[in-house]
């Protein structure tokens, strides 16, 4: 009976694993430079750089930094603005044609503190483009991120699994071992099982979170049909607005709401965070962790007055946690190195899999031509 179950599970290992290997080899070549997408940037020039200057100088409106942006690009309307959790002194204002568009769009960078312009980032080409693009979406959009999701749970099989065949397999051998003095197979399966299981909480944390993160559109279509629904409800059935008034009421009105918080971004009326006739101006906490989590606050984008606020949902919450967890971006450099070090380690376990499956298949096949020939003979 033991021996049927651990059948079953290397059945179970070797499909699940064939199937996703590749694409998981992917994202891990892809995640690399992700996990330094800031210092490549420096290096590639790409990155946007503020001046120095005193840390207590004073800022321009957020009318003034939309009025220098779409100075930029004329006839183009605001969609988004906003800023990194570590980095007050730039605003980087999205700018389309329409508030839903998905093509065309541009991108400049805004000093927050003397309105000049730093730079306008390219938002769909360049080597970081290209990387995020395979590793979010394979240049497929929503179904490929849904495909590269189901991957990921191939992947979570393959990881469990894998645990379950490897306290039989090391049951005659300590743990470590590599037996480097037989042949290359072995040698190569002992450190496939060795690399495999001190990967093992790494590629659980990793996988689950790039799970969650291919949900994301579905998440976010759903908080819209739920929470922000109804939000807006009471402005349902009303006339468009034909100008919107100041921004820097709206920004204003919001953080005198939520005095101990920051500003993370802010979206445009019509656009995917708000309704057509607010600002969906988003809050973001102080704190290492809490500097992920967001709160929505709707402002009336003729009057500048806060119509609702609340907190996010718990589904969005996770997301909101997991996104930064899968790219190491929590602890700083330490961490970043360490997320580099485990991803060159799954990359070995991943390539060590493949080989370890094309050599047994090899062996197989010249097995089964010396019994062919046997019987001829």
């Amino acid at each position: 009976m033991h021996t049927v179950v651990l059948r079953r599970w290397a059945w179970i290992h070797k499909w699940s694993s064939l199937v996703c290997t590749v694409f998981m080899l992917l994202l891990c070549l892809t995640g690399l430079p992700l996990i330094f997408h800031h210092e490549i940037g420096h290096l590639l020039g790409t990155e946007i750089e503020a001046p120095e200057m005193a840390a207590d100088a004073p800022r321009v409106s957020m009318d003034r930094v939309m009025e220098v942006a779409q100075a930029q690009h004329p006839g183009k309307g605001g969609m988004f603005a906003s800023q990194e959790e570590d980095d007050d002194r730039v605003w980087f204002v999205t700018l389309s044609d329409t508030p839903t568009s998905e093509d065309g769009l541009k991108q400049v960078a805004v000093d927050a503190r003397t309105g000049a312009v730093l730079g306008q980032p390219q938002l769909d080409s360049g080597f970081m483009h290209i990387m995020f693009s395979l590793h979010v979406d394979l240049f497929a959009g929503l179904p490929g991120m849904l495909f590269l999701g189901f991957m990921g749970m191939l992947l979570l099989v393959a990881i469990v699994s894998g645990v379950a065949l490897y306290g039989p397999f090391m049951k005659k051998l300590e743990f470590g071992t590599v037996r480097a003095a037989r042949s290359s197979r072995l040698k190569w399966l002992d450190l496939h099982n060795l690399l495999g299981i001190v990967t093992l909480a790494w590629l659980l944390v990793v996988g689950t979170t790039g799970v969650i993160n291919t949900w994301a559109d579905l998440v976010v279509r759903y908080w819209q049909s739920d929470q922000m629904a109804e939000m807006i409800a009471p402005y349902k059935g009303q006339p468009p607005l034909r100008e919107l008034g100041s921004l820097q009421k709206a920004v204003d009105a919001a953080l005198a709401l939520e005095p101990d918080m920051k500003m993370r971004f802010i979206a445009f009326p019509g656009t995917t965070f708000s309704s057509p006739h607010h600002y969906g101006i988003f809050m973001r906490g102080t704190e290492p962790l809490t500097s992920r989590l967001l709160k929505p606050v709707l402002v009336d984008a003729q009057t500048g007055a806060v119509t609702d606020s609340r907190s996010l949902p718990w589904y969005l919450t996770a997301l909101l946690v997991s996104q930064p967890l899968h790219f190491g971006d929590y602890g700083g450099r330490p961490m970043q190195i360490i997320w580099a070090i485990l991803d060159l380690m799954t990359i070995i376990v991943l390539g060590s899999g493949l080989y370890l499956w094309f050599v047994r298949r090899k062996s197989n096949e010249t097995r089964m031509e010396k019994l062919i020939q046997a019987h001829q003979t």
